[in-house]
């Protein structure tokens, strides 16, 4: 069978997936922002409600927010957020928590020490690591520089 070119361009526009990009952006800021928002009013809940002071109370907000990530993860419920969700659930600290814990999960199976403690960081550790350099570059430059 040959095809035209208006034939040819026509099967492919029939087969060629629909661009999902506008409506990827609304869901990543939809469910970014109510990561965010959540984590304010956790935030919130422990100065007004336990006199906590605003620096510990975002400290606590952010271990909260992990921990919920992290049961989710085991769940397996974080990773069905995360489909529709997408970008918005991998850019707040969310994201990192649920890069540390499906590694640890996934090779929980091999043992403790050679499945999850040699693999937990397995997808974070770059990131860690690279910071960790890169602050220590920025320490040096300032007190060069001083």
């Amino acid at each position: 069978m040959k095809y035209d070119k208006n034939s040819y361009k026509q099967v492919v526009n029939e087969y060629t997936p629909k661009n999902k990009m506008l409506r990827n952006c609304v869901y990543a800021f939809i469910f970014g922002g109510a990561i965010c928002l959540l984590g304010e009013v956790i935030k919130n809940i422990f100065m007004n409600n336990f006199g906590t002071p605003e620096q510990d109370a975002s400290t606590i907000s952010s271990v909260v927010l992990i921990a919920i990530t992290a049961l989710l993860t085991g769940l397996g419920w974080f990773d069905k957020l995360s489909k529709i969700a997408g970008a918005g659930t991998a850019v707040p600290i969310t994201g990192f928590a649920n890069a540390v814990v499906s590694p640890a999960l996934e090779f929980k199976r091999e043992g403790f020490i050679l499945g999850t403690a040699s693999n937990i960081f397995k997808l974070a550790g770059p990131v860690l690591l690279f910071g960790y350099f890169a602050s220590f570059i920025v320490g040096i430059l300032s007190l060069m520089f001083k």
